[in-house]
């Protein structure tokens, strides 16, 4: 007896569904810990070039301002798409949306 040609057709097409289903898997957790650097890194670069902006033109200058809105945003893009956020001056994760934008105007 011969087995309908839909059956054939939906059993030889497992292996290929496994093997996508198995990879899929393995390289979701790389793909997250690529995010999380990416995201510490320009969270990590925001930071700096705030400092450099306080540094060379003060702290209430156009210059500090905008590199605050840049941390902002860098922060804010973190918590999208992880619900979290790197604090660069506590070298680690935060997972309560409860960072301070005015941070770096106090000694």
């Amino acid at each position: 007896m011969k087995a309908p040609r839909f059956l054939s057709t939906a059993l030889s097409m497992l292996p290929a569904a496994a093997l996508t289903a198995v990879l899929s898997v393995s390289t979701m957790p790389r793909l997250h810990a690529e995010d999380a650097d990416r995201c510490q890194r320009r969270v990590r670069h925001a930071e700096h070039e705030l400092h450099e902006a306080i540094e060379k033109h003060g702290r209430h200058s156009r210059q500090a301002d905008h590199e605050r809105r840049e941390l902002h945003e860098a922060r804010e893009r973190c918590w999208s798409e992880q619900h979290r956020w790197w604090d660069e001056h506590e070298q680690r994760w935060h997972t309560d949306h409860d960072w301070d934008d005015r941070d770096h105007d106090r000694d």
